[in-house]
């Protein structure tokens, strides 16, 4: 090699070792820059900022165990347990001394219910007697505290006794609050209790506690399926699936949600257009589809029971009302079905119903107003009931009813009777000719199905004037008769 190529690799040389030197000097730089500003974001609260700059200092300058323990501290306070037990664990790594990420450790495998692992931490940080000693020996010291309460949960629950194992568990959560495992224990007996609310509760943290957690979502689902809450069974179903699209427990749960709620969706939103007949063919298919789910078949039901009473078979919608209570007693389902005895003119058992309504909440408003209807339409049907003298249902549109009035008008006509006969056709007629002048009319018919009688003096509307029951037949028929009749 000549003394020219000798000198340029010397100068290339050192060229590359003030080039590293400059690098390292501006990476030291960056990483500082990058603590300055994680220490400012913690400062200030904004955690996920700090977090940024500290997994940028940990890049930067991946030797240094201080930098690993900040953003472990944070990863702590963002409740993210598992991330923050790696960090303090590098720690440990490259500084073994370093007390305080291994108290930090210890108290995080407590809070995780790790018992002997947390045990085995905070003793080494007590013997230590420097930092954190006093500390670690008042967590060591429940810790025997907390494994007889593990023991005693689940001698509860496997003993059914779901009262004393939530009360163990309890104790255990106060202490152990990221442990996912107990969560789900208590769950399961808040499950068995009948406290589903409870329940859904501590498994949507249990959830949160455990990355990728589809076990959790499927039972989630199921339980708010179980429940009649289609919408959010469908939700964390669907959550499930996109953890793990594959998942066959989920994806066959999927399937059938899907399918109750769309037919859910569809049935009330032809009850919303007053499309029944279409409201009763969706309700049936989620009865077809789920026959044992009760609180599904409730969903059917209840709208079976409402779609019915615009119908003819205002029996079936006192049969489904009557077998969604079965499965619910609630305020809104019995007035529900008192509004179906009303059209049956079953004013006692409405009554009963209203009540009812009424014992579960003294509040409710449907059941107040129900209650007093009742009531008025009950004594208005001891002194007369205008559907039955047409003899119509109180669900007769105005073309049915003025086809009633013609049919009776011609029946009892004075003109086809002669002698006593003909005074009580007098009084029939009047009383059909009535009847067709309150159905007919929107106003007075609300007032009459409201219990109040727009016909009655008492009620200060009888509307005398002009009201004469043979020019109304008239109206209708022409004059084919020569009968005149004079009354008051």
């Amino acid at each position: 090699m000549d003394t020219w190529q000798r000198m340029r690799l010397k100068l290339y040389s050192t060229c590359l070792f003030f080039l590293a030197l400059d690098c390292s000097v501006v990476m030291g730089s960056d990483v500082e820059n990058h603590l300055d500003m994680g220490r400012d974001f913690l400062a200030r609260g904004q955690l996920q900022d700090a977090l940024s700059h500290y997994h940028a200092a940990v890049e930067g300058d991946p030797d240094n165990y201080l930098t690993y323990f900040k953003r472990g501290t944070v990863y702590l306070a963002l409740g993210k347990a598992k991330f923050a037990l790696l960090d303090f664990g590098k720690v440990l790594e490259l500084k073994p001394d370093f007390t305080a990420a291994r108290y930090q450790r210890g108290v995080v495998l407590m809070k995780q219910a790790s018992i002997e692992d947390a045990r085995k931490e905070l003793y080494h940080v007590y013997i230590a007697n420097g930092d954190f000693s006093r500390e670690a020996y008042d967590l060591y010291s429940k810790l025997d505290g907390l494994a007889y309460d593990m023991e005693l949960a689940t001698y509860y629950q496997e003993n059914k006794d779901y009262e004393s194992g939530i009360s163990s568990l309890d104790r255990l959560i106060e202490h152990c609050p990221w442990a996912p495992l107990l969560r789900e224990q208590r769950s399961q007996l808040y499950l068995s209790s009948g406290n589903v609310q409870h329940a859904i509760m501590d498994l949507r943290t249990a959830t949160k506690l455990q990355a990728d957690d589809t076990d959790g979502h499927y039972k989630l689902s199921k339980i708010y399926y179980s429940i009649g809450e289609v919408s959010e069974s469908l939700k964390e179903i669907r959550e499930c699936l996109k953890l793990d699209p594959d998942h066959k427990l989920c994806h066959t749960h999927y399937k059938i949600v899907k399918k109750i709620d769309r037919l859910i969706v569809d049935s009330q939103s032809a009850i919303n257009i007053k499309d029944f007949s279409s409201s009763i063919q969706f309700a049936k298919k989620i009865l077809d589809l789920d026959k044992d789910t009760e609180h599904i078949r409730f969903l059917a039901l209840e709208k079976l029971c409402r779609s019915y009473q615009y119908t003819d078979e205002l029996s079936l919608s006192l049969k489904y009302c009557s077998d969604a209570l079965e499965i619910s007693q609630t305020p809104d389902l019995y007035c529900l079905r008192a509004e179906g005895y009303i059209a049956n003119s079953m004013f006692d058992e409405a009554i009963r119903d209203f009540e009812h309504a009424l014992h579960i909440d003294q509040e409710h408003r449907q059941a107040n107003e129900g209650l007093k209807k009742a009531k008025n339409l009950q004594k208005q049907a001891e002194r007369k009931d205008y559907y039955k003298i047409l003899n119509v249902k109180r669900t007769a549109t105005k073309q049915e009813i003025i086809k009633a009035y013609r049919k009776a008008a011609q029946q009892w006509h004075p003109d086809n009777f002669q002698g006593e006969a003909k005074k009580n056709a007098e009084k029939k007629f009047i009383e059909i000719a009535s009847a067709k002048e309150v159905l007919t009319n929107p106003e007075k018919r609300e007032q009459f199905d409201r219990g109040i009688d727009p016909l009655d003096p008492e009620s200060g509307r009888h509307h005398q004037d002009g009201f004469n029951p043979f020019q109304q037949f008239h109206q209708f028929h022409g004059s084919p008769f020569t009968f005149k009749f004079n009354f008051n």
